[in-house]
């Protein structure tokens, strides 16, 4: 047996699952849910974390198929009174984290189609400045839910 050959099939099989190793971080959404509304017409709710990929971003928009309308708000106190404010986007930086939960950013989803129901998935489309969009199936909880007890998964 000649030795040559089958340390370079070795050496190179190693450099493959070492670089395998080292994948460049993405821009990506997980932790999505949505709080459906307690009385029909009333706006419900999205929920999630986005994570920056090597370059920073803006996210701009949030939609789905079965909301007329979203908006992107962020909860504030001044003076003492706590309001909702409208986003026109959010900057997501480089390698870092930016949460949309209770009491803080989140986005409002108005005139939801009137058959959704706990337990099923919404689809969740995010666009980004950079022109990346990110899809997502984000379980919906009925109102007073936490999400605490859904699934979240990766969205790409």
């Amino acid at each position: 047996m000649r030795l040559r050959p089958v340390l370079a099939a070795l050496f190179a099989a190693s450099t493959l699952a070492l670089g395998s190793c080292g994948q460049d971080p993405v821009l990506y959404v997980d932790q999505a849910w949505v709080r459906l509304p307690a009385v029909p017409d009333a706006p419900g709710a999205a929920y999630f974390t986005v994570h920056g990929g090597p370059n920073a971003d803006q996210l701009i928009r949030v939609t789905s198929a079965v909301a007329i309308r979203t908006e992107m708000h962020d909860v504030v106190t001044e003076n003492g009174v706590t309001r909702m404010v409208p986003l026109e986007s959010v900057d997501i930086p480089a390698l870092g984290k930016v949460e949309f939960k209770q009491g803080s950013k989140h986005v409002m989803m108005f005139d939801l189609r009137r058959n959704l129901k706990a337990g099923d998935t919404m689809r969740l489309d995010f666009i980004f400045a950079s022109g990346e969009q990110i899809y997502v199936d984000a379980p919906m909880v009925a109102a007073g839910g936490d999400g605490s007890t859904e699934k979240h998964d990766k969205g790409h």
